[in-house]
């Protein structure tokens, strides 16, 4: 590996100098992982540099969020002009990596996880975070488009407005956005909101209050049991205050905007040499299919299903 002057500098600097670095997995953004290990323990960190924009942003949120008693990782040392964090490395074992070992567990951990949300709505979203409306959510499809004839794109886009502007229409709830297994570290023997650290946040947004239950129960990278989606549906509806069934229509909508637009992006990440994506294709289309069977959601059906 060449040397990387920048980084190797902020390293030094840090409390993590000379640690032992193995890399992480990464996502679908640029930025890049690593779990150092020294003589006092382990940290984590992100290399944003091609991404320098997601670092003030992913500050700023994870500060609200120790305002409101979660649990983000701490920032240990931060160049925010360098695209450079280092951070508490919350523990080694995402809710995905526990339920694969331990898949009997999924409903206790589901149900910390569905309990988390309502704590995102005690206080208001920080100011100037992009407001996810019908209008935005539907034109956010817009990766499904690619090739597509405009008049079968807008004619989706239309009909998944109409059918956000009915059935989930508030925007005004934080939403961490990707709230799914993969960006949810399990602290076993931890208590309360501790049991439950918070990752990949940075993209947060103002949403409906049901949006984060749909990409958590809705998860392009693992299965949750129809039985755990259903009881969490329950769940959340009851702490919202909201009547089981027009919470299982807002479900149901936000759940095709976001898989619409994932299916969009999977593709065009295959298209750049990225094709493992290609592999959760089929248990995204599996979503869409369950929730455009939603009766609320009979008008968006066939648009929909052209274009995939």
């Amino acid at each position: 590996m060449p040397p990387d002057e920048a980084l190797d500098a902020f390293l030094a600097a840090s409390p993590a100098a000379r640690w032992r670095r193995e890399p992480l997995a990464g996502d679908a953004s640029g930025r890049r992982y690593e779990r150092l290990r020294g003589p006092a323990g382990t940290a984590i960190l992100m290399d944003a540099r091609a991404e320098r924009a997601s670092v003030a942003p992913f500050l700023r949120i994870a500060a609200h969020l120790r305002t409101l008693g979660l649990c983000p990782p701490a920032v240990i040392q931060a160049d925010e002009a360098g695209g450079l964090l280092l951070l508490e490395d919350l523990g080694p074992e995402t809710l995905a990596g526990w339920l694969a070992r331990r898949p009997a567990d999924e409903g206790p951990l589901y149900e910390a996880a569905t309990d988390l949300l309502p704590r995102l709505r005690a206080l208001p979203p920080p100011d100037g975070l992009p407001i996810l409306s019908p209008s935005r959510l539907a034109g956010m499809v817009e990766p499904l488009l690619d090739g597509a004839d405009p008049r079968a794109g807008a004619l989706l886009v239309g009909r998944l407005r109409e059918a956000l502007e009915a059935h989930a229409p508030e925007a005004d709830a934080l939403s961490l956005r990707d709230f799914h297994a993969s960006n949810l570290v399990w602290r076993e023997g931890r208590e309360g909101s501790d049991r439950l650290g918070l990752l990949d946040f940075q993209d947060a947004v103002a949403a409906h209050p049901l949006y984060d239950l749909a990409s958590l129960l809705r998860d392009a990278r693992r299965e949750v049991a129809e039985g755990t989606a259903d009881a969490m549906l329950r769940r959340a509806a009851e702490a919202l205050g909201r009547p089981q069934g027009r919470a299982a229509g807002a479900l149901a909508a936000l759940a095709v905007a976001r898989n619409l637009r994932i299916v969009g992006v999977f593709r065009r990440l295959a298209a750049r040499g990225r094709a493992g994506y290609l592999a959760f294709l089929p248990r995204v289309r599996a979503h869409l299919a369950r929730d455009l069977a939603h009766p609320a959601l009979a008008a968006l059906r066939a648009p929909a299903e052209a274009l995939l």
